[in-house]
C-alpha cells in the first residue's frame, strides 16, 4: 500500500485529486475486509516499504492446513480469497479443508484462476469466438462489450513457423519471412484484438515457445489486484501449460472454450483431486539427463494411472534438480496422464527468478508471500499427506528415448536396435509396424545434391532439437553443443539429407550458444537456428526434400525421425517418418550422427574419423563437469533482460502489419483463414429443449488411444484431402494451403479436417484412413462427407471409441469439429481429461461403457441404428442405456461430473451458458 498522507503546505490544487482515489481504495479495501465471510484471515505484510493486504491459510487457524499438499492449498486460497457466498461458498473452502476425504468423493469446487495463457494455434480460435459473442450479444439486444477478459490473458504466436528452410545460414531469416507472409491475416486478426480487448498482451511471433517464454518472462509469482496479492496461477489452452508447475506455480490446459469462461470470470467447475506424492531421491547419474528423467517418470506415472489426479513431487532429491529440470519434467504431465505435475516453490524457485534477471523487489515479495503463507517446501517438518505414494531413485535413471508412437513407452538407449527390429514385423500398433518379414531388408536408392545414397528401415531423416520440453534447460542444450564440437573435432559430420534443425524456445538460448562459441559447431553438423517457436514438435517441420520423400514411398520404407519433442503419436511429427523417437538434445544429435536408430551404441561406433578410426559415442560425450563450467561462464541474468526486455516492441514486419478498428471485427467473406462461426448465429435468449437421440448412425468405430491429433490435426493440410478441394474451391493454390493450425479461425476447413488424420482407422470402414461408411448406401467417402450426407438426411451421428479417447493436445476443435459434423454423442471405454471437458463445453455427451465392457466385447459394428436413451432429469455418473436395431442393449456412464456440467449441456455448451449468463436470462 502507498501511505495515506495529509497534502502538505502550499500544494497545488491537483494534489487532492491524486490522494482521494488512494482515501477511497483504502475504504473500499477496508469494506472488503469487513465484509468478507473470512474477514479474519484478511491480514497484511510488508515488503520493500510497501504493505500489501491477502487471505492468510495460518491465520484460518485450523490444523487441517499443514496437512494438505502444497497443490491443494494454493487451491484453497482462491476458493477462500473469492469466497462471496454465490460463486463460491464457505462450504467449498471446508471442501478443500476436508481434502483427504473429499478427493475421494467427485466433489466439486469452483475454482478462478489468476490469469489465462493462449498459443496462437488454440488462441485465434478463442478470440474468434470472442468475436463472435460480442455479435450474438448485440443482435439479442446486449452490451456487446461485456464480451471483455476479466483477467490478464497473454497470447504468444509461437506455433505458425514452418521448417520450411533448414541446414542454411539463411533458414532463420526465411522461414520468418515465409511465417509472415502465410499468417498475414491471422496475425491481423490478432493486433485488431489487442486494440478490442482489455487485459490482453500478445507476444509477437519469433520471440520464443509459449511455454519458456512463461516461465523465463510471463510468470508473475505473486499476482495483484485491488491491493490484494495472491499466487500466480492458470490456465492455458495448450496442455504443456503444466510447465509452470517446475516454478511453483499452479498451471494446467483447458480447452480453449473453458478458457474463453475464465477470460469471462466464470469460475471453473472442478472436481477436487486426488495427489500422488512422487519422491525423488540421490541424483542423476552421468550419462543421464533431464530429458532421460522425464521419460522414466512419464512411463511410471502412466503405469500408475494418474489422469485427473495432481502429482506433487518431494524428497531430498528434489532439490538437487534445477528450475529447468523441475520445468522439463513438469512440461510432460500431459503424457504422464496428470493434470499437474507439481514442484512446491522453494529456495531454488526464489534463486531461478534472480537468474532470469526479474527485479529484485519483486522476487522479495514473492518470498515473503510464500513465508507467510507456508507455501515453501520444507520436507523436513512437512506433516503433508497424499492420496498415494511413489519413489524413485534419481541414480537409477539412465539413458533413453520413448517411441516409436507415444510417449510413454520408454526404451533403454542400449536396447533401442532390438526394439525397432521386435517393431518392424509385429502386428500394426504402438509396438509394430507390421512390415512383412520379407520386406525386411528392403532399400531404396535416390541421389540428393548429385550423389547417390540408401535408404533402409530405421535410417533417420528428420533429427530436430526442438520443444520448450528440453529448449529451455541450459545443461541438455549445452551437452548437445559440446557433443556437436567434440564430434567436429574427431572429423564426424551428419549425412547432407537429414533435415537437421535447431528452434530454440527463447532467443536467450542463442545469447549462451553464441557466446561460448557452440553454436558454430551445431550449424557445422546442420542444427541451424531455424526459427523461435515449436517447428518439428507441433508437426510444423515442413516438406523433406522430394527425393527422400519418393525413397520413402518407393519401398514403403519405415524411416525416423528423432527429436527432442513431447509428443510422437502417428501422423504428427511427419506423415512419412512411422517411426518418431523422443530424446534428448545430445542423443538427437548422436543419432543424426549415426543415420540410423538401429545402432548400439555400446558397442558399434557411431562413426570413423579423419584417420579411419571407430569413434564411439562415449568417446565425444561430454562430462557433466564440462556441462557446468559453461552454462556457468556463458549464461548470465542480462541475457534475459536483454532478450525479454524488448520482447513486446515485435518486429518490423509485426508493427508495420495494418489492422482492423473497432469493438466489433468486421468479417471478411473472402477470407479463408477467419470465418464467423456458427455456434451461435442461431442461439436465442431461452435455450432449446435437449433430449433422447434416436436413430444415430456411427460415423467412425475406433480403437484406443485415439488422440486429438487423430480427431483434428494440426500438421499440414493434405492436397488429397476434403479441406483441400474446400480450399481450392475457394481460389487458394496448394502451395498456399498452409496448416490446419493456422486454419482453426475458420469453421468451414476445420469441419473438413475432421478426423482426417491419415493414420486414422475407422474399424467400420473396409478401407484404410480417414473414410467412413454411409450405411444406408454402403458407400465409403471421406468421414466430413459422410456426415454432411447424414446432416442432409437429418440423421444423427455418434462416434464409439476406445481407452484413452482423446488423448494429446488440449485442442478445442477437436470438439468443435465433431460438434459441426453433427456427433451428439462419443461413447468410449475412458476419456483424457481435457478433451471429456471440451466435448462437455460443446454440448457433445460423453458416454463411458461399463468397465468389463467395450465396442469388441458387446460386438458392435458399428453399423448399427443407435438409441441414446436420455431421460429429462440427468445427474452425475448416472447410468444410460444405448439400445441398437439389431438387439443389443447396453449400460453407460453418464461423464458428465458435477451439475455445473449438466448446466452446460442444457444451455448447448458452455459459452451458450455464459452468452445467456451476462444477458441476464440463465
Amino acid at each position: 500500500r502507498v501511505p495515506c498522507a495529509a497534502p502538505v503546505a502550499n500544494s497545488p490544487s491537483w494534489y487532492c485529486l491524486l490522494i482521494l482515489p488512494f482515501v477511497l481504495f483504502f475504504k473500499e479495501d477496508d469494506e472488503m475486509a469487513n465484509n468478507h465471510p473470512y474477514a479474519h484471515a484478511y491480514k497484511t505484510l510488508e515488503s520493500e516499504g510497501k504493505e500489501y493486504a491477502y487471505f492468510s491459510l495460518p491465520a484460518l487457524g485450523d490444523e487441517r492446513v499443514e496437512r494438505l499438499p502444497y497443490s491443494i492449498r494454493i487451491l484453497l486460497e482462491s476458493v477462500l480469497r473469492n469466497c462471496d457466498e454465490f460463486k463460491v461458498t464457505k462450504a467449498d473452502v471446508e471442501k478443500l479443508l476436508n481434502w483427504k476425504e473429499t478427493s475421494t468423493a467427485g466433489v466439486e469446487i469452483p475454482y478462478k484462476p489468476g490469469r489465462v495463457l493462449l498459443q496462437d494455434f488454440t488462441g485465434v480460435p478463442a478470440v474468434v469466438d470472442l468475436a463472435a459473442m460480442r455479435d450474438a450479444m448485440q443482435r439479442l439486444g446486449g452490451d456487446p462489450q461485456k464480451i471483455n477478459p476479466l483477467c490478464p490473458v497473454d497470447l504468444v504466436i509461437d506455433h505458425s513457423v514452418q521448417v520450411d528452410v533448414a541446414r542454411s545460414a539463411e533458414a532463420l531469416a526465411r522461414n520468418q519471412e515465409i511465417e509472415f507472409d502465410r499468417n498475414k491475416e491471422r496475425f491481423a486478426f490478432l493486433k485488431w484484438a489487442t486494440k478490442a480487448f482489455d487485459n490482453m498482451l500478445i507476444v509477437p511471433p519469433g520471440s520464443g515457445i509459449v511455454h519458456q517464454v512463461n516461465l523465463e518472462y510471463l510468470a508473475r509469482g505473486v499476482l495483484e489486484k485491488d491491493g490484494v496479492v495472491y499466487p500466480d496461477s492458470l490456465v492455458g489452452t495448450d496442455s504443456h501449460t503444466t510447465m509452470i508447475d517446475g516454478l511453483g506455480i499452479c498451471g494446467w490446459g483447458v480447452g480453449g472454450i473453458e478458457a474463453e469462461s475464465v477470460m469471462l470470470g466464470q469460475p471453473i467447475s472442478m472436481v477436487v483431486p486426488e495427489v500422488v506424492g512422487y519422491e525423488l531421491t540421490g541424483r542423476l547419474r552421468e550419462p543421464a539427463t533431464a530429458t532421460d528423467l522425464v521419460l522414466t517418470i512419464t512411463e511410471n506415472l502412466r503405469k500408475l494411472g494418474v489422469v485427473g489426479k495432481f502429482v506433487e513431487f518431494y524428497g531430498d532429491g528434489v532439490a538437487c534438480l534445477s528450475i529447468a529440470d523441475r520445468a522439463t519434467i513438469a512440461n510432460m504431465a500431459p503424457e504422464q496422464g496428470a493434470t499437474m505435475s507439481f514442484f512446491p516453490c522453494d529456495q531454488v524457485t526464489l534463486a531461478y527468478y534472480r537468474q532470469t534477471g526479474r527485479d529484485e523487489a519483486r522476487v522479495r515479495l514473492i518470498e515473503k508471500y510464500m513465508e507467510s503463507q507456508e507455501f515453501l517446501r520444507n520436507d523436513g517438518a512437512s506433516k503433508v499427506e497424499y492420496s498415494t505414494t511413489l519413489s524413485l531413485d534419481l541414480g537409477s535413471v539412465v539413458p533413453c528415448v520413448s517411441g516409436p508412437k507415444r510417449p510413454h513407452d520408454r526404451i533403454e538407449v542400449t536396447k533401442l536396435k532390438e526394439d525397432f527390429d521386435a517393431c518392424m514385423t509385429a502386428p500394426g500398433g504402438f509396438k509394430g509396424f507390421g512390415i512383412p518379414e520379407d520386406h525386411r531388408g528392403r532399400t531404396a536408392s535416390f541421389t540428393f545434391d548429385g550423389k547417390d545414397y540408401t535408404l533402409k528401415h530405421g535410417d533417420v531423416v528428420i533429427a530436430a532439437i526442438t520443444s520448450c520440453t528440453n529448449t529451455s534447460n541450459p545443461d541438455v542444450m549445452v551437452a548437445a553443443a559440446l557433443l556437436a564440437r567434440n564430434a567436429r573435432a574427431r572429423g564426424l559430420t551428419t549425412l547432407p539429407y537429414i533435415k537437421t534443425s535447431l528452434s530454440p524456445g527463447s532467443g536467450v538460448v542463442t545469447e549462451y550458444l553464441s557466446d561460448s562459441g557452440l553454436l558454430g559447431d551445431m550449424e557445422a553438423l546442420g542444427f541451424n537456428v531455424a526459427g523461435y517457436g515449436c517447428m518439428t514438435c507441433i508437426g510444423n517441420s515442413g516438406d523433406l526434400d522430394p527425393s527422400v520423400a519418393n525413397a520413402i514411398d518407393a519401398a514403403d520404407i519405415v524411416a525416423s525421425a528423432v527429436l527432442s519433442g513431447n509428443r510422437n503419436f502417428e501422423g504428427r511429427v511427419h506423415p512419412q517418418t512411422r517411426a518418431n523417437y523422443l530424446a534428448s538434445p545430445p542423443l538427437v544429435v548422436a543419432y543424426a550422427l549415426a543415420g540410423t536408430v538401429r545402432i548400439d551404441f555400446d558397442n558399434e561406433p557411431i562413426g570413423n574419423d579423419t584417420e579411419g578410426k571407430p569413434v564411439f559415442l562415449r568417446d565425444i560425450w561430454p562430462s557433466n563437469a564440462a556441462v557446468a563450467e559453461t552454462v556457468a561462464n556463458h549464461l548470465n541474468p542480462d541475457m534475459f533482460r536483454k532478450v525479454y526486455g524488448s520482447i513486446q516492441q515485435g518486429t518490423e514486419r509485426w508493427n508495420s502489419l495494418a489492422s482492423a478498428e473497432g469493438a466489433l471485427y468486421q468479417w471478411d467473406p473472402e477470407s479463408t483463414y477467419i470465418n464467423n462461426p456458427p455456434f451461435f448465429s442461431s442461439m436465442n435468449l431461452d435455450p432449446k429443449p435437449r433430449g433422447a437421440v434416436h436413430g444415430a448412425r456411427c460415423l467412425a468405430l475406433l480403437g484406443s488411444s485415439i488422440t486429438t491429433d487423430h480427431i483434428s490435426p494440426a500438421g499440414r493440410i493434405a492436397k488429397n484431402s476434403a479441406a483441400a478441394a474446400y480450399l481450392q474451391s475457394r481460389g487458394v493454390a496448394p502451395a498456399d494451403f498452409n496448416t490446419y493450425g493456422a486454419r482453426r479461425g475458420h469453421d468451414e476447413v476445420m469441419a473438413r479436417g475432421t478426423f482426417s488424420n491419415i493414420r486414422l482407422r475407422n474399424l467400420a470402414a473396409t478401407s484404410p484412413g480417414p473414410v467412413s461408411v454411409h450405411v444406408p448406401s454402403g458407400e465409403e467417402a471421406m468421414v466430413c462427407d459422410v456426415a454432411f450426407r447424414y446432416r442432409n438426411e437429418n440423421t444423427p451421428v455418434i462416434v464409439v471409441g476406445g481407452a484413452d479417447y482423446g488423448a494429446g493436445s488440449s485442442r478445442d476443435w477437436a470438439a468443435k469439429g465433431p460438434y459441426l459434423l453433427g456427433v451428439r454423442c462419443v461413447i468410449a471405454e475412458s476419456f483424457e481429461r481435457i478433451h471429456r471437458s471440451n466435448l462437455v463445453g460443446m454440448g457433445i455427451v460423453p458416454l463411458q461403457f461399463k468397465s468389463d465392457e467395450n465396442a469388441k466385447s458387446i460386438g458392435l459394428t458399428g453399423k448399427e441404428l443407435f438409441d441414446i436413451h436420455l431421460p429429462e432429469t440427468l445427474s452425475p455418473g448416472m447410468d444410460i442405456t444405448v439400445t441398437t436395431d439389431t438387439g443389443k442393449s447396453f449400460a453407460t456412464r453418464l461423464r458428465f461430473d458435477t451439475a455445473v456440467e449438466l448446466t452446460y449441456y442444457h444451455h448447448g455448451g458452455i459459452l451458450h451458458y455464459v452468452l445467456r449468463q451476462l444477458l441476464g436470462s440463465a
